[in-house]
């Protein structure tokens, strides 16, 4: 993968960015529910409890936890550590009695307010964007197959060098990412390139704890989206591309065979171009 020099972001930048705007994600103002608290923490502890005695952790190795654990928040990195290696269990939980499309992980670079558009649009991209012409379309659908009329598609993804506008330097601000809403017919179109496999940083603390473990950074090509409407549960999900790099080893844990592009030529003759519908499920 090429790496831009006006680009070259840092593990601390990003992990900073990625904290900042989780932080602002409004929270619940429901009460603590002490008792699950206190079941789920429990469980954990046990669990954690149970690791070191069966690998009979040392000292010296407990010590190397504590001072990894203190660097993963000078870093500004457990959004990533958490999206990276925790959340693809929690999106299973959370989607396993959903009937319609297959949910995944959100990870850590999803902006809310992107520029919205009706029913087709080019997602606004440099002029001289990189990578191969991709159209993505498709139709957002009730359990029944009927359309939904104004469902909104929001779509962003990693450019050919497998950066994120906002969490890389030297991208303007909204590059590829957009949102339509959908016509009567429910149908959405996307204009832009495909997106690159990428490293997740690995010049912090999660890098240190991937080369430890011995184990690859890489995340596969893929497209992120949420999808919802009035009246359905909001679907957030992946997708990824047929033999695509690490999709068969993604770092995140996060793909499933539901969620594969299969692109052909596009009908423009430029290009490549991939159908992808969306099925809601009723509201709770």
């Amino acid at each position: 993968m090429t790496t831009p020099t006006q680009l070259n972001p840092t593990a601390a930048g990003s992990g900073r960015n990625a904290t900042e705007r989780f932080a602002q994600k409004q929270r619940s103002a429901a009460d603590v529910d002490h008792a699950r608290v206190s079941a789920i923490a429990t469980d954990a502890l046990s669990a954690l409890h149970e690791v070191i005695r069966k690998h009979q952790v040392t000292y010296d190795e407990y010590d190397a936890l504590k001072a990894w654990l203190i660097r993963v928040g000078e870093d500004g990195e457990w959004p990533l550590f958490l999206d990276v290696w925790v959340e693809h269990v929690v999106e299973e939980v959370a989607n396993a009695s959903r009937e319609g499309t297959k949910g995944s992980i959100e990870g850590p670079y999803y902006i809310p307010g992107s520029p919205e558009f009706r029913s087709e649009a080019t997602l606004p991209m440099r002029e001289d964007e990189k990578g191969t012409p991709f159209l993505f379309q498709g139709t957002v659908t009730d359990l029944d197959g009927e359309p939904i009329e104004d469902a909104k598609v929001e779509l962003w993804h990693a450019d050919a060098d497998g950066y994120y506008s906002q969490f890389a330097p030297g991208i303007p601000e909204w590059n590829l990412r957009g949102a339509i809403l959908t016509g009567p017919d429910g149908r959405f179109a996307f204009s832009t390139v495909q997106p690159a496999p990428y490293q997740i940083p690995t010049d912090g603390s999660c890098g240190a704890f991937i080369a430890a473990a011995g184990w690859h950074p890489w995340r596969p090509a893929h497209l992120h989206l949420k999808v919802s409407a009035p009246g359905k549960q909001l679907i957030t999900t992946q997708l990824y591309f047929e033999g695509g790099s690490h999709v068969e080893d993604d770092v995140a844990q996060a793909v499933k065979p539901e969620l594969i592009l299969r692109p052909t030529p596009a009908a423009s003759g430029t290009g490549e171009e991939v159908t992808y519908d969306f099925a809601l499920d009723p509201a709770s």
